[in-house]
């Protein structure tokens, strides 16, 4: 299934907004939209499957127009999917493979809360088919967990694994995010301690951003809040790959680690230039080079959706050459790292200039960023393709 599309389901609400997040959240949402929403997806999710290929790819012809190929993997997230009764996500997991070919051994994947997180939700949604969890612990701090403002604590989030392995959940993975102005060394290495205790399959590890118009970048914006540190946050990249691969978690992207055989199958679309559907309010997807972004607030994606209309908010065609920078860009998260030929034409010189100083490895056939490359990997890509 390396080569398979996945599906993207969007699920907005959340029970707050946390300061950093810029996502497309809804917080504290009544019942009747929530209904409402489950209804709108599985009824857009229906629109879309029944148009084929070519709704979404009008350039698509023969038999790629035709048909969908079969799908290798669903992915939840939001928001918090978990916000939803474990009925109407089951409902919506068993909607997407009536309506789309999806493999019977889809990796399907729900992103979680670890407050939400119990054992008998867990079997509901593994009775639809889930594989995989995903939950948002972000750190193990208490004073940590506060910044970020997260309502959960340490414990809570070791009885979700728990909690999700009873339900025979196949894979767990723990994410996290570092970088808090308030964290120490201490605090991240703790942190990383407590993620490997819990025992799970699947590691993620992310750098606070400051993204615009969020809580978080307006505290930053007027001093008062302190921006993330770079040469702090790569200080915890590091740490987190030594300590991670201490444990049985290798390295496969930037910022994921999983024990062998539990590499997010869904992400692999992303980073591997893949086509994928995205279903749900702001939800992106990406099928033969055409873009689309559906309409992002929660309330107008379903109205649009309920009265019969599209709910597309966007879209643009690549080019070729705008195909090949996204390939490269997203590629060299990998440490698999990316074909040349996917890429080609670089800027050789600076390609030869960064493998040179230790940043790129490029044997010819593949480029991939070196250990020294990763927390500069912006720089790297901006370098590669600046001459074009």
């Amino acid at each position: 299934m390396a080569d398979a599309p996945g599906l993207y389901l969007h699920v907005p609400f959340c029970a707050h907004r946390c300061p950093y997040c810029d996502f497309a959240v809804t917080a504290g949402a009544g019942r009747t939209l929530v209904r409402r929403y489950v209804t709108a997806v599985r009824t857009d999710l229906a629109r879309v499957a029944a148009s084929g290929p070519a709704g979404v790819a009008p350039t698509a012809t023969g038999d790629a127009a035709a048909q969908w190929p079969v799908f290798g993997s669903i992915f939840v997230g939001g928001g918090t999917p978990t916000q939803l009764d474990a009925g109407d996500l089951a409902g919506i997991l068993r909607h997407a493979r009536a309506v789309l070919p999806v493999a019977a051994d889809a990796e399907v994947t729900v992103e979680a809360n670890p407050e939400d997180v119990e054992a008998e939700y867990c079997a509901t949604l593994v009775e639809a088919g889930l594989t995989r969890l995903s939950i948002g612990a972000q750190s193990f701090a208490p004073h940590v967990l506060a910044f970020l403002g997260r309502s959960h604590d340490s414990e809570r989030t070791l009885a979700a694994v728990q909690a999700a392995r009873r339900a025979g959940v196949r894979q767990v993975s723990v994410d996290l995010i570092y970088g808090s102005p308030c964290e120490t060394d201490e605090d991240w290495a703790a942190t990383l301690d407590a993620a490997v205790a819990a025992g799970p399959d699947h590691v993620s590890a992310y750098g606070l951003t400051v993204e615009a118009n969020t809580p978080y970048a307006i505290d930053v914006a007027r001093g008062a809040a302190r921006a993330p540190d770079d040469d702090r946050q790569a200080a915890r990249m590091a740490a987190a790959d030594v300590r991670l691969a201490g444990d049985g978690l290798h390295r496969y992207e930037i910022s994921n680690w999983a024990r062998p055989g539990a590499q997010s199958r869904h992400n692999r679309v992303y980073w591997r230039g893949g086509d994928w559907l995205g279903i749900g309010a702001g939800a992106h997807g990406h099928w033969r080079g055409r873009r689309w972004w559906s309409i992002r607030p929660t309330v107008r994606y379903t109205d649009t959706v309920l009265a019969g209309r599209p709910a597309t908010g966007g879209q643009e065609v690549l080019d070729e050459a705008t195909r090949r920078v996204e390939r490269l860009m997203m590629g060299l998260r990998l440490t698999e790292g990316v074909a040349r030929a996917a890429v080609e034409p670089l800027d050789e010189h600076q390609a030869a200039r960064l493998a040179g100083a230790g940043l790129l490895a490029d044997d010819g056939a593949r480029l991939a960023l070196t250990p020294a490359g990763r927390p500069v990997a912006d720089e790297v890509i901006r370098r590669l393709v600046l001459a074009r």
